[in-house]
């Protein structure tokens, strides 16, 4: 691999290209569900488990999860749903923020 570019010498994808479709669709999966639950939600229907929707912002939906919480008006009022999404985005903060700081210094 080429020291600091991301690119496997010519022979295969970017690292950072990968990255960013996984977040893009891990973000879009993430964004569905919770607007599935809402519909489900509205229509009575079986739910989509708050542990799945929490497991799609901890693997890298969590900008996903809450824009859809803000467009679809939905789970904001749960407390304890809500605080764990809060958790759980002030852990990925945190991470990248100390990604960030050691490959800067």
């Amino acid at each position: 691999m080429d020291s600091g570019t991301g690119h496997w010498n010519g022979r295969g994808m970017d690292w950072t290209l990968l990255l960013a479709v996984y977040l893009g669709i891990v973000n879009a999966a993430a964004f569905f569900a919770f607007a599935f639950d809402k519909g489900r939600a509205m229509a009575g229907g079986r739910r989509v488990p708050e542990r799945r929707l929490l497991a799609y912002a901890a693997i890298g939906g969590s900008p996903g999860a809450l824009l859809a919480r803000h467009v679809l008006r939905h789970k904001t009022r749960k407390q304890p749903f809500v605080n764990r999404l809060r958790a759980i985005v002030a852990v990925q903060v945190v991470g990248l923020g100390l990604l960030i700081w050691m490959v800067l210094r």
